[in-house]
């Protein structure tokens, strides 16, 4: 409950004055009734209902502020008109994400965890999931159903795919799912850890395109690079680690992002990938508006009813048990 006019509790500022006169009056009054009317009561009883007879006019003065001051129940509602971002995450799932660089997981596996916080992350945006290595198709199209999503993303593996890295390939499949959106912002995120060797489509040429229709596309090359390790699957003794040469083409996935008025990040450990994440959720933030409408309930009878009723039994004793003489 609230009071939509609390201004006129000030009023009660001036109960004490009013107690104060009702004390010099109750000197020149004489306390007793006519007696042949109740000669009967105890003259404790009268003397009683005259001494409480303040307190009622006080209760009664109260009761009508608080009407006064309009009590009401407030119930609200809100709209909420939101223009959201279109997020398509294009993962390189080729063998060389399964470089172990990023202990005490692959790269792939980072990479997907991290992905994975980022769409909880998302409230009022779509996401949607595009994998490439030799050739690239879409996981997930665009969608608010984050469960579903994280749910497609965790069954990823590499060799999904014949090996390979086509990342003009997965830029334009990326592309092909935001060229409809009217999403106030429309973002691919691109992880990859190698270079372009596979698909008809160049990284360039595939940037432009995504340029053409208004498509920001943020890169993210993981790994060292260098000599990283890898696990192989010996026959004879297992599992094993040999040391192999991952080069990151990093001029290529900066000349995207310029293109495309996104950025460049470089990602060599999961801290670092967890970070770009958090930077590129602060960059793309969806607009929310909210509107609030309010209904007010009155509720001042169960103070004026109250205070209609101490009236009339003031008048009911002033008339009868607490008759004065004139």
């Amino acid at each position: 409950m609230v009071f939509r006019h609390p201004a006129f509790f000030l009023i009660l500022l001036v109960l004490p004055l009013v107690f104060l006169w009702a004390k010099r009056r109750e000197k020149l009054e004489f306390a007793f009734p006519s007696f042949e009317l109740f000669q009967d009561r105890p003259r404790t009883l009268r003397m009683f209902l005259y001494k409480a007879l303040p307190l009622l006019r006080a209760a009664m003065f109260v009761l009508l502020v608080a009407a006064l001051a309009r009590p009401s129940t407030v119930s609200s509602d809100k709209e909420y008109q939101t223009k959201g971002v279109d997020i398509m995450i294009a993962l390189d799932i080729s063998g060389s994400m399964l470089a172990e660089d990023f202990q005490p997981e692959n790269r792939v596996f980072v990479a997907k965890q991290e992905a994975i916080k980022f769409i909880k992350g998302r409230e009022n945006d779509r996401v949607g999931l595009v994998v490439f290595a030799k050739k690239a198709f879409t996981q997930c199209p665009l969608t608010l159903d984050y469960r579903i999503l994280v749910e497609l993303l965790s069954e990823i593996r590499v060799g999904m795919i014949a090996d390979g890295t086509a990342i003009g390939m997965g830029i334009a499949t990326a592309v092909n799912r935001l060229r409809e959106s009217d999403a106030k912002s429309k973002v691919i995120i691109l992880i990859t850890d190698g270079e372009n060797n596979a698909g008809n489509i160049d990284p360039v040429t595939a940037a432009e395109l995504a340029k053409s229709f208004g498509v920001k596309v943020y890169t993210i090359g993981v790994g060292r690079g260098g000599m990283v390790p890898f696990p192989v699957d010996d026959p004879l003794f297992g599992k094993r680690y040999v040391q192999a040469n991952v080069e990151i083409d990093e001029t290529t996935l900066k000349r995207i992002a310029d293109i495309t008025g996104g950025l460049f990040f470089r990602a060599r450990d999961p801290v670092a990938l967890s970070e770009i994440y958090e930077r590129i959720n602060k960059l793309e933030k969806s607009e929310v508006k909210v509107k609030e409408y309010r209904s007010f309930n009155e509720m001042f009878p169960i103070f004026l009813i109250p205070t209609l009723l101490l009236l009339f039994l003031d008048i009911f004793l002033r008339r009868t048990i607490l008759l004065k003489v004139p």
